[in-house]
């Protein structure tokens, strides 16, 4: 400023030639020609340095797309689902067929305020982090807990496809025992087919081995010829993704109203499975739904099948009878199981795979494992 401010001076007011002034100083001509023009035109405030900014940038956003993608933004946060750059992109895709990239998407957000950016975290790329190679090669397990409106507390119990993430069950109970998660993986196994293993903490729903014995689930396990995998003590990462799951789900239930039952609760969380299973990409899936990325591959099974073992899965609350016996529909036909007058009116759940069927309580005891005879229609008691 003050060299500029010296050669306007000694060209305007000394009367000295733009060419003379610049050879005395060491500076072009044309750059005194222009500090003379523009103080002329507004003075010596005009002499001030200029930004070097470009005046228009070409392939700016337009505001009319700056505020759709605002939006977009406000709208998925208030429903409690994510809003980052990569879903307000895909979003844009469902009616944009050239939508803009999901790094803009980032720049018009981080300029209008939505986001701060981070410092530099670890690579993701530098965890080793193990994913099944096929759609129920391995499936994951955990109970999370949520309060219902008055402050009661309730579990929610999930089921997560390693390889896809597709939330194969979301079940919500008072307290969750082990009947309740077989119940829950044979309910899930009739929808997405069975899992060729699963893996869980050490919770006591899922396994009895600190009580040297077999729970439930691990009976029906090992029955279903489905391979148990436990995560190791104090190390909740080993079951990651369904812990992940459950961050995206609370995160989608806080933006709700707080339900007041755990049938309004249920169907909070149907809707939010239909929602994260069909609609929103996932990242680590590259940007496909997890229904997609499930239905891209040939699916996993069980190594091992017993007897007339087939796909056909059924889960049936009941309640033993006051002749001792519960009923059973195979291939259209009524059949009735024998269970003994001393346990009528015992809560039961029936477990059905094919033929096979296994009786067990609320509470988790095996009464009966046996084959079905189709060609007879009571099944007593010394069939198992």
């Amino acid at each position: 400023m003050e060299l500029a401010r010296y050669l306007v001076d000694a060209v305007v007011l000394e009367k000295r030639s733009c060419r003379e002034v610049a050879r005395a100083h060491g500076v072009s001509k044309s750059w005194v020609a222009k500090l003379v023009a523009r103080f002329r035109a507004g003075g010596y405030d005009a002499l001030a340095p200029r930004s070097k900014a470009a005046h228009k940038i070409a392939n700016r956003s337009s505001p009319e797309l700056e505020d759709r993608v605002v939006t977009i933004r406000k709208e998925l946060a208030e429903q409690g689902f994510d809003a980052g750059a990569h879903t307000i992109h895909y979003h844009l895709s469902l009616t944009d067929p050239s939508p803009p990239s999901v790094s803009t998407i980032w720049r018009i957000l981080k300029r209008r305020g939505f986001v701060t950016p981070e410092p530099h975290k670890r690579p993701k790329s530098s965890y080793i982090s193990f994913e099944a190679q096929l759609p129920n090669q391995m499936w994951q397990s955990d109970v999370t807990m949520w309060a219902l409106k008055d402050g009661t507390q309730v579990e929610i119990l999930n089921f997560l496809d390693d390889f896809s993430r597709v939330c194969v069950a979301s079940k919500v109970v008072a307290v969750t025992n082990s009947p309740d998660v077989v119940a829950t993986l044979y309910e899930a196994g009739c929808a997405w087919g069975l899992p060729a293993s699963l893996l869980t903490d050490n919770g006591c729903i899922y396994t009895a081995a600190y009580r040297h014995g077999y729970s439930a689930l691990e009976s029906e396990l090992f029955h279903l010829g489905i391979d148990y995998k436990h995560s190791r003590p104090y190390h909740p990462q080993t079951c990651g993704k369904v812990e992940r799951f459950h961050q995206t789900l609370k995160k989608f239930l806080r933006k709700q109203p707080r339900a007041a039952t755990i049938e309004q609760l249920q169907a909070q969380v149907d809707r939010f499975v239909a929602y994260y299973n069909e609609v929103r990409p996932h990242r680590a899936k590259g940007r496909r739904t997890p229904k997609s990325a499930f239905d891209s591959r040939d699916k996993a099974r069980p190594t091992k099948r017993e007897g007339s073992f087939t796909r056909e899965l059924r889960v049936r609350h009941d309640k033993i009878d006051r002749h001792g016996a519960v009923t059973i529909r195979y291939k259209s036909k009524l059949h009735h199981i024998g269970m003994g007058r001393a346990r009528k009116g015992t809560r039961i759940i029936l477990l059905v795979a094919g033929r096979n069927i296994r009786i067990i309580t609320t509470e988790g005891e095996l009464l009966r494992d046996f084959e079905l005879d189709p060609t007879r229609d009571y099944q007593p008691r010394g069939l198992g």
